[in-house]
């Protein structure tokens, strides 16, 4: 088997289309489908199916594009030693993260890393299952999840935790619950509230609590940047769920941070990346620092 067809036939599960694979390597569709019925002719099993007008992996598809990762990992770990001894292992890093990942990390990393690997730093707020999607075009990706979400899907990645954080209440100072120390559920019933588009990690946040006030949250904005949710918060005209270390920066000016008691949400926020990604030393060092900072942000 060519690496470059298992290449292709990976590139298509994670991606979803033909059309997709064609744009990211710069190839035609028709050149993309020759190769991978090339390499269909190499394996008995169907390796691929339609899906309306999609083409999808089967399970034997599925199986090999996995396989296909530990022989990119193997190769990487190959041409890493290669570049050790030539004294060659200076690349550009690609870092990706949802907004309040980049605005508490981005800064703190590259103080850290001071020129030492060369990093291209992007955005990327997406809903919950586009994260690993992101593997694709970056070699480190930021993503975030909430506790009772379903773990990062790893057959062709890895997950590495960064760092957790609780899910508070952000709420005006002169509110008459900004006085307490933690905020009962059954509280939050009547209020106003600010929240993320539906899809989005945090989406969860307000119909837990909810269920656990007895009736669904009245929302009236659907924001997705934490500074413009704290902005309204910040007249006083509704409430938000905010995780604390991220926000923690935004409780200022009549904004303040509360804990829900009897009901903790937890958020998980965790490095994305390819395996044959991580086996390069240049991504490992960036990845080494980002776990600092991570650490070190969220104390």
């Amino acid at each position: 088997m060519h690496i470059e067809r298992l290449r292709l036939l990976r590139e298509l599960g994670d991606r979803g289309s033909v059309a997709a694979v064609a744009a990211a390597l710069r190839v035609s569709p028709s050149a993309v489908s020759q190769q991978l019925a090339a390499l269909q002719r190499e394996v008995p099993q169907p390796l691929t199916a339609r899906r309306g007008r999609v083409l999808v992996l089967t399970p034997a598809g599925e199986a090999l594009a996995a396989a296909s990762v530990r022989v990119e990992e193997a190769l990487e770990l190959a041409r890493g030693t290669v570049d050790a001894l030539a004294g060659d292992e200076r690349r550009t890093v690609t870092v990706s993260a949802f907004h309040s990942a980049g605005l508490l990390l981005f800064a703190p990393l590259l103080r850290a890393l001071d020129g030492a690997v060369p990093v291209a730093l992007r955005d990327a707020d997406v809903a919950l299952e586009r994260f690993p999607g992101l593997t694709a075009d970056h070699d480190l990706v930021i993503a975030h999840r909430l506790s009772h979400d379903p773990e990062w899907p790893t057959e062709r990645m890895r997950a590495v935790p960064l760092f957790t954080e609780p899910v508070d209440v952000a709420l005006h100072a002169a509110h008459p619950l900004a006085a307490q120390a933690g905020i009962g559920p059954e509280q939050l019933r009547d209020e106003r509230w600010v929240a993320v588009h539906d899809g989005f990690p945090l989406a969860g946040v307000l119909q837990h609590w909810g269920a656990m006030s007895g009736a669904p949250l009245r929302i009236e904005h659907r924001v997705n940047e934490f500074s413009l949710a704290a902005a309204i918060v910040r007249t006083g005209a509704a409430m938000a769920a905010m995780p604390r270390a991220t926000g923690a920066s935004l409780a200022v000016d009549g904004m303040v941070l509360r804990p829900v008691v009897g009901s903790p949400i937890v958020r998980h926020v965790d490095v994305l990346a390819r395996p044959d990604v991580l086996a390069q030393a240049a991504v490992r060092r960036v990845l080494d620092e980002l776990l600092k900072v991570g650490r070190a942000g969220s104390a």
